[in-house]
């Protein structure tokens, strides 16, 4: 609490010393009832002041709950008010018929409502709106208690005994719905909120307290404006003022649970109560005690216009929990949808899984023949053979190797490496590659070019991977372009923003193909699933494609190593100070 809170807080506490003293020192008289009246009214004034800053700072039912507890004391204060005005300006006593009556009623209805907000807990808008629809049929019923009970024998018929005995009676009861709301409200919360309800049921209950004793000693007409029996109510006026300088509750408790499924039962349990009461409160209108029959007619028309009110909220809320049916019934109906989706995809995951298998078995079948015809094709190259047989012997070498690519394509499909992510070095990888299909470009005779980049940015992935990945790349090249009048094969990397890029391009000097070629197309090659996800997994990007001048390329993009992996990569060792050509 800062100095400026304590300061105003002694005020408040030298007001309630002011008015024991004139309680205790002063007689009966207008002085005493004068103090008394403008304490009580300063005392409320304050607690609204303090109250107010809450529901301008808080968000949601947070500052609901707070505007409405400060709706609730300007009430008290109007009514206060309209009480000093006749003792301390008119300088009579206050009628005993007062319509001024209804605002100290109602001035409890938005204390309580803001309790049935329960602010402290988290809830969905959905159960919000049925709560207050719930509260609002029960407000509806109260306010109908108190046309039913009072207004009669104030307006229809007056009679200051039983107007009297009702209203004391139906206030005492709204006292009582306050302190157990209170009390529910204390005893499931924790830390800042428990702490503040608990300072506004000890106030209510001092409150509640001191007017029964009140209306006791009215009763015994041992009772006067100033004297002892008002101090405990002045208290409790102060109080409200140290409950709104010292809260800071303004927001629900983080680890509160939602609005438990019981207390919103009993909500809307007690509202179909006050509903269904209504018949029997209209058949006691027009069958019960002898009563004039001006106050039997004015009960018969409230009974038949406050049916018509819940009626009209009966039907609200029974609209929104159609919507809300249907809500669930269409949600429940895209979960079966998905759920069928789910099992379609999980039977052709295990189809796949088990033709993976199949593949796999297949391809290591394979590997032994393909591994065969390669050697001897090899060894038939290196015989005594003609031009044109030692071109046969290398065609059938590019295209048992090409087939050995693809056996290795199906078995890392059906049995993906280790995902083994780590610095590389993209240079290397090309070399290596590079190496690796040098026996197909020799035995086309291609002239290769290689240009690597001075300086690329960090990489990070598994070098195993994209090195199949380069490997397939120009094998694919010199795959599609072989026999087609193709003479260079250039390979190339560059840096841009945020990556790598590697370029394998075949060229053509064929000028017949050069015109047969209408613009730039694509075009796909066995394989290239595996290279796909392999890129994608690295987050990278794969692509083919003919120009129109009859070059194929194939151009692979990296993205730099994330923060995680970004550690330093020794840089490639280049023959020259900017390209190298191997």
């Amino acid at each position: 609490m800062t100095i400026g809170s304590r300061v105003w807080m002694g005020v408040a506490a030298g007001c309630v010393g002011v008015q024991v003293a004139g309680a205790v020192l002063l007689r009966q008289s207008f002085q005493l009832s004068a103090l008394s009246d403008l304490i009580q009214c300063a005392l409320l004034a304050s607690g609204m002041a303090a109250l107010l800053p809450h529901a301008l700072k808080s968000q949601g039912r947070v500052r609901i709950f707070w505007g409405l507890m400060t709706m609730g004391l300007g009430f008290w204060l109007a009514y206060q008010m309209m009480w000093t005005y006749f003792e301390v300006v008119l300088r009579t006593d206050v009628p005993d018929l007062f319509s001024g009556d209804i605002i100290l009623f109602l001035h409890l209805v938005p204390m309580i409502a803001a309790l049935v907000l329960r602010p402290h807990t988290e809830q969905d808008e959905y159960s919000a709106r049925l709560g207050r629809l719930d509260f609002a049929l029960l407000a509806i019923g109260w306010m109908y208690l108190w046309a039913l009970l009072i207004l009669p024998w104030q307006y229809a018929r007056a009679d200051i005994s039983t107007y009297n005995q009702n209203f004391n009676t139906l206030y005492l009861a709204e006292k009582l719905a306050l302190l157990v709301a209170l009390t529910a409200a204390w005893s499931t919360t924790k830390d800042q909120w428990r702490t503040t309800y608990g300072h506004f049921l000890a106030a209510s209950a001092m409150y509640a307290s001191s007017s029964y004793v009140a209306n006791w000693a009215i009763g015994r007409n041992a009772y006067y404006s100033g004297g002892l029996y008002d101090v405990p109510l002045t208290v409790s006026m102060a109080w409200i003022t140290y409950i709104g300088l010292s809260s800071s509750a303004h927001a629900p408790e983080k680890d509160s649970a939602r609005v438990s499924t019981t207390y919103g039962v009993w909500m809307a349990r007690l509202g179909m109560m006050a509903v269904l009461s209504l018949p029997l409160f209209g058949g006691w209108a027009f069958y019960g005690s002898a009563v004039p029959d001006e106050v039997r007619v004015f009960r018969i028309v409230l009974t038949l216009a406050t049916a018509v009110a819940m009626g009209v909220m009966v039907f609200a809320r029974q609209h929104l929990l159609d919507r809300e049916l249907l809500q669930l019934l269409s949600a429940s109906r895209q979960s079966v949808e998905d759920l069928r989706i789910l099992q379609e995809q999980l039977t052709e995951s295990e189809k796949l899984a088990s033709m993976g298998k199949l593949v796999g078995g297949v391809a290591h079948e394979l590997n032994n023949p393909i591994t065969a015809m390669l050697g001897y094709s090899d060894l038939l190259r290196d015989t005594e053979m003609g031009p044109e047989q030692l071109a046969l012997a290398d065609r059938v070498g590019q295209h048992v190797r090409q087939t050995q690519s693809l056996v290795s394509s199906l078995v890392s499909f059906a049995k993906p490496s280790l995902n083994r992510r780590g610095p590389i070095d993209l240079h290397a990888i090309v070399r290596t590659a590079v190496k690796l299909c040098e026996p197909q470009h020799r035995a086309l005779k291609l002239n290769v070019r290689v240009e690597l980049a001075a300086e690329l940015p960090p990489l990070a992935g598994d070098s195993n991977q994209l090195l199949q990945v380069c490997t397939h790349m120009m094998s694919t090249v010199l795959y599609d372009g072989s026999g087609q009048g193709r003479s260079a094969l250039m390979i190339s990397t560059i840096a841009n923003e945020g990556g790598a890029v590697l370029q394998v391009s075949l060229g053509t000097n064929n000028r017949t193909e050069r015109e047969a070629m209408t613009g730039p197309q694509e075009y796909e090659n066995q394989g290239l699933g595996v290279c796909r996800n392999i890129v994608n997994a690295h987050g990278g990007t794969l692509e083919q494609s003919v120009a129109s001048d009859g070059t194929l390329t194939a151009r692979l993009e990296l993205p730099a190593a994330s923060l995680a992996l970004r550690t330093p990569v020794p840089p490639p060792s280049l023959a020259g100070p900017t390209r190298s050509f191997v």
